[in-house]
């Protein structure tokens, strides 16, 4: 067993795209309309399907917001440097939320950036030494 994906509803699926795919670095790998469903999947990612853990973008046509709920954390992303990453989507127009740093009560160097649709994404590094 392995996990395939993550879905994500969004209001504006060509905005999301862009951020994922432009400001995180992902790969659109798949979109489809549903014109029965009104509704499109957009599938991004590091990898591929087969071998990656990916986010499905669900837009369902007519609905541009949704209440955030209190149950959902974070989506977490592994990266080489934070302070690097957090430079490059800020170039990119990308909303850091919470600064790069130590992890509170550990040394873990993180940082949150927040989607379109204010969905957050933890950025994550090695434990500073």
């Amino acid at each position: 067993m392995r996990i395939l994906h993550t879905m994500l509803r969004v209001g504006n699926l060509d905005q999301s795209i862009e951020f994922y795919t432009d400001v995180l670095g992902m790969t659109l790998l798949r979109k489809n309309d549903y014109p029965e469903g009104e509704f499109t999947l957009a599938f991004v990612g590091y990898g591929s399907e087969g071998d990656s853990s990916v986010i499905e973008l669900t837009h369902n046509w007519g609905t541009s917001d949704y209440d955030m709920g209190n149950a959902f954390g974070h989506i977490a992303i592994a990266v080489p440097d934070v302070y690097q990453a957090c430079e490059k989507i800020r170039e990119k127009g990308g909303q850091i939320v919470r600064e790069p740093g130590p992890m509170k009560h550990g040394s873990t160097i993180l940082a949150f950036v927040k989607d379109p649709d204010g969905y957050m994404i933890e950025l994550l590094g090695r434990a500073s030494e």
